[in-house]
């Protein structure tokens, strides 16, 4: 499954720190025997992310994991950015990853995890901490390869 990845953070777009998160979500994707083909980073600016986007789904990404922007300080705009390019949103899989992350931490119930579907790619936002990217992508994870054979019409046998 072709796989591109994006981090959107302000500081570390300006080089003001290093990227960690999207390094973890290669890690987790490539466990999954995902292939990461696409990587980016993006400040925390609508036409930014939403560029970046549709780059890795032109260049063949039919999953998108992004990290970052999904909180609740006013630069996070990732679920703003995203749902403006979607042509539907996928509820179940920002619940699930809140329900499980609730967890975790009580402050989980601020977080605007979602997936949506842009075309026919699957793109998922995840927080910008990288367990915590990890951990949300992995309650999820079951559910993606099946929503991608969906979107992509690959016949399956459900």
């Amino acid at each position: 499954m072709k796989t591109g990845i994006i981090t959107i953070s302000d500081r570390a777009s300006k080089g003001m720190y290093d990227d960690l998160g999207g390094p973890a979500l290669k890690s987790a994707a490539t466990g999954h025997g995902w292939e990461v083909v696409e990587e980016a980073m993006v400040a925390d600016e609508k036409r930014e992310i939403q560029r970046a986007i549709r780059e890795q789904v032109v260049r063949g990404c039919v999953l998108v994991l992004t990290t970052g922007g999904t909180g609740v300080a006013l630069r996070d705009v990732t679920p703003e950015a995203v749902r403006e390019i979607a042509v539907r949103e996928l509820p179940g899989f920002g619940e699930v990853m809140r329900m499980e992350s609730m967890k975790i931490t009580r402050n989980a119930i601020l977080s605007r995890c979602l997936a949506v579907v842009v075309d026919r790619s699957l793109v998922i936002c995840l927080p910008g901490k990288p367990a915590g990217a990890v951990e949300c992508l992995g309650f999820v994870s079951g559910a993606i390869p099946h929503c991608v054979e969906v979107l992509q019409e690959i016949p399956t046998s459900c």
